[in-house]
């Protein structure tokens, strides 16, 4: 039994058992992962890099960076272009991923990667659906996953932003939604559309009375960001904090706490997968896709670049 002064959340990490490190790779990697969240940076970030840094390891034949230097370096990322035919951007996201191990992570300085050969930068254009593909697209969105879909056009909003949207960052009477912590940790406003408000409040009113049910049950538990759980010990049983995109049932969280957490962004790509398939669109159109669309239908309805940019949280107008 769990002593009634002490919280769910406590008992779970009181009691989580404590994983011995049998090699230097875990070492390195909750290494790595413990710099990523202290400089603020996003957890899928800290997945990305380390699963080059692993990659580089791997290849050199499980050898410590410590021990390897330029000629290792440059060799892995020729090969990553050379052998594997991958992109400049998955180049540049390998070369982050090296130099944040060894510069922020070892404390070693590189110098000599700043005269590393690149890729030729290739210029790319973004998959965009037209408004007669999006009404065909439309039917088949169905539940959660498909309202999730209708905010990324409606909103502009990045998958995980709208999948990590709280209760509380949904304006219904104002129209607005707030986005905390989009990408590079900055917060804007974007607008609910109209057609979608009776959507949102349909399952804003479901959400509460889930919630209310968690409440009965004692699991109305939710992940809180920084020092929000210490600083308010029951702001995680209030509505405002939760997801408004939950699971439907109960998971077990990486402290051991079972407790609701938001839909996994993997759903919302099978659903647009789905919905591609049966509306017969031939582009190769992601949950992303979505996004663009939504800017680009913005331009060609006279909305000025700068407003364009805004929704979309861009810092600079060349991105938009």
């Amino acid at each position: 039994l769990v002593p009634p002064q002490v919280t769910q959340r406590q008992h779970a990490r009181l009691n989580s058992p404590v994983r011995p490190c049998a090699s230097t790779a875990p070492r390195l990697e909750q290494q790595l992962h413990d710099q990523i969240r202290f400089e603020g940076k996003a957890r899928n970030t800290a997945q990305a890099y380390w699963h080059w840094c692993k990659q580089f390891i791997l290849w050199s034949g499980k050898r410590h960076p410590r021990d390897m230097g330029e000629a290792e370096v440059e060799a892995f990322l020729n090969w990553l272009v050379n052998t594997r035919n991958c992109s400049e951007q998955t180049h540049r996201q390998a070369l982050h991923g090296i130099l944040f191990l060894y510069r922020r992570v070892l404390g070693v300085d590189l110098p000599w990667l700043n005269n590393l050969t690149r890729p030729k930068p290739s210029k790319h254009l973004p998959t965009v659906l037209s408004e007669a593909e999006i009404c065909v697209l439309w039917p088949h969105l169905h539940g959660t996953n498909g309202l999730v879909l209708k905010l990324l056009y409606g909103a502009g909003l990045r998958v995980m932003e709208a999948l990590r949207l709280r209760v509380m960052d949904v304006d219904m009477d104002q129209g607005t939604i707030i986005v905390r912590r989009g990408k590079g940790n900055k917060d804007r406003v974007t607008m609910i559309p109209a057609s979608l408000k009776p959507l949102l409040q349909q399952h804003l009113m479901a959400r509460a009375a889930l919630h209310a049910d968690d409440l009965a049950c004692g699991k109305a538990d939710v992940e809180l960001p920084d020092a929000v759980e210490r600083k308010y010990p029951n702001a995680c049983r209030q509505i405002g904090w939760q997801w408004v995109f939950c699971t439907p049932t109960y998971n077990r969280s990486h402290e051991g706490i079972i407790r609701r957490h938001h839909v996994h962004d993997s759903c919302v790509q099978k659903a647009m997968k789905a919905a591609v398939r049966l509306a017969g669109i031939s582009k190769p159109a992601t949950p992303h896709t979505l996004r663009h669309s939504f800017a680009t239908h913005l331009l060609r309805s006279g909305y000025d670049i700068r407003t364009v940019q805004e929704l979309l949280g861009h810092s600079n107008v060349e991105t938009t």
